[in-house]
Formats: structure tokens, sequence, C-alpha cells
């Protein structure tokens, strides 16, 4: 999918992308979660939603921002959000996620809710704001039952580590704030799992925080933004792509145990690239959402001024149709 959806920005036919690769190995934390436990995530967070449920045509309608997208066309493509699967929807702005995980791990203490906790994802350079402080601080001090999950990649997009802190990664703040550490091998799928896994026993039996570090290696772009050839050796990145990457791992490993093989690696690849295109074929069709839900949502009743607004524009695309898409869905009535 990430494949796909990469060169279809490129072409032009979604306007942005973020790809996963090097950071597979996360969906070892999925795993480890009960499905009531709320997700707050950064932006490489589709394994979560695809293992507990949401569809390639669910994450295809979300980045064509078509008429089937839950977001209903209002987010960038990967601001993924579901509350179906207790995924809270994404946001661009670095590090606000924290404090809210921490907020909403205290209403389920609160809520007397002993059986769910709350895990935000974030990378090494979200914890250089001041949102990370603020959340691990609250969460220490409120015994808040939520899990902070650090992926360090070794880049805050274009920014290397070695440029952003002194000091031993992340691990050593969590230790600061008096919350229980952990630091692992994040290109190991199982390492990922059971730290998770007894993380989240921690923040459910003791009601308090736990914060993970997960060190792995970001193979992509940034973003469909960003080229990092510019600012780190592509011979590097190609040698960690192919000796350290998590997906082949994983897959040695099966193989020596005798529970995988080439015969069944290919078919699988074969039968969900055709499933990928297919859903990718379905989604770019399909009409955008209605210009009417430009004025929904926000307010539970449109106020006066809004609605003036809302006259405006169905007046301006009577008048002037040729600036206007007149496909069925932004020709209808705004009201």
């Amino acid at each position: 999918m990430d494949e796909i959806l990469y060169e279809a920005q490129r072409q032009g036919r979604i306007s942005f992308y973020m790809t996963h690769y090097g950071e597979e190995a996360m969906i070892g934390s999925a795993a480890a979660l009960e499905f009531q436990d709320v997700v707050y995530g950064q932006y490489r967070e589709a394994f979560m939603l695809l293992y507990r449920g949401f569809t390639v045509d669910d994450c295809m309608n979300q980045c064509f921002s078509n008429a089937l997208d839950g977001g209903k066309g209002r987010q960038m493509p990967v601001h993924y959000g579901s509350k179906q699967h207790n995924f809270q929807t994404i946001s661009s702005p670095l590090g606000t996620q924290i404090p809210q995980a921490a907020g909403a791990a205290y209403a389920l203490k609160l809520n007397g809710d002993k059986q769910a906790v709350t895990i935000c994802y974030f990378g090494e350079g979200a914890a250089s704001e001041g949102d990370f402080h603020a959340g691990l601080n609250m969460a220490a001090t409120l015994k808040c039952p939520v899990i902070f999950f650090c992926r360090n990649n070794g880049f805050a997009i274009s920014t290397p580590s070695s440029e952003q802190y002194k000091g031993d990664g992340i691990a050593p703040r969590g230790i600061g704030y008096g919350i229980d550490t952990v630091c692992v091998d994040g290109n190991d799928a199982f390492a990922v799992y059971n730290a998770t896994k007894a993380a989240r026993a921690i923040a459910v039996s003791e009601n308090k925080p736990v914060l993970i570090e997960a060190m792995t290696y970001r193979v992509g772009h940034h973003s469909t933004s960003d080229d990092s050839t510019k600012y780190r050796d592509r011979k590097e990145v190609e040698e960690r792509a192919k000796f350290d990457n998590p997906i082949t791992r994983l897959r040695r490993h099966m193989e020596l145990k005798g529970w995988w093989d080439q015969q069944q690696e290919d078919e699988l690849r074969k039968e969900t690239r055709k499933t990928v295109l297919k859903s990718f074929g379905a989604a770019e069709k399909k009409p955008k959402p209605g210009l009417q839900e430009l004025f929904n949502d926000v307010y539970d009743e449109v106020p006066p001024a809004l609605a003036v607004q809302r006259d405006e524009l169905e007046q301006l695309m009577k008048k002037y149709p040729e600036y206007y898409t007149t496909d069925e869905y932004a020709s209808s009535s705004l009201k």
C-alpha cells in the first residue's frame, strides 16, 4: 500500500503521503494491546488501524478524500481517525497528542475503567517539543495509565539525533520524570510486542505511565515533501533497508522455524498487491464530498454568520459555474 500510494502522490493523484518503510515492526505493539485501548498516533501508525479491522478501502478513501472518507475530506492523506477503532484523528503539529493521551488516560482512571489504557506514538523529534514534557509530567504526577511510545528513527525530518539532543536517547527523560522506562530494538517485532505487553500490564495494574523507546531506522523519506538524499548517504539507507529491515528479519526467522517459504511469500505479495490496486482504482473514481460538508460538524446549529457565507457560496457557484465543479455532489444545495 505504501509503494502504490507513494507513487500515486508522485503522479499527482493524491496530495501527500508518508510511508512506514523501516518501521514495520511497530505492528508488534498493536498485537499487544486490547481493542478498548485508545490510540493517539502521529502519522506512521496505519498498522494499528489495519490490525484492528480498518480496511484498505478505508485507507484509500481517506487518502483520496472522497465521499466515503470518514473524515469527509477535511484532513491531509494518512491523517487517519476512527471512533469505531478507538483511534483518535491524527494531527500534523508535532507533539500535540502527547498531553492529550495523558488527559484521556486520566479520564479513564476517573471513570473507573480499570481495563483500558491509552497509547501515544511519537518520534524522537516530537520529544523535543514542550508538549512532551508537559504530557509526561502530567501522567507521572497524576498516575495516568498511558503508554508513551517513542519511535526513535534517527531523524526529525532532516535533523539527525546527534544535533537534536545530548545524552542517551529519549529513555533517560522518562526515568527523570519517575516513569518506568524501557528501550528496545524497534526492528524486532517480538521485542516491540513483549515491551508493549509488559507496559500495558503495568499501566493497567498500577495505574501509572510507562515510556517505551523503540530504536529503529526510517528507510523512506520523511514524507513526499522531503528528499532524504540531501542529508544522508544513499548507500547507508540501502544497507539498512537490506540488512536490518524488520520484515526481512521476521521473514528469515519464520523460514528458519519452518513457518514460511518463498512460494508463500510470492503468493502473499501478489495477492496483496492485487487487493491494494483494486481498492486504489475504486477510491480514485469516487466523487468528492459535497461542498455542504464545509459548513457541517463545527456547530450544533449553523450560526447566522456561517449561513450567510454558505448562501453566498451557493450564489457564486450558480453565477460562475465555469469556476466550480458541477458534479452531483458539489452542485446540490448547500443547505
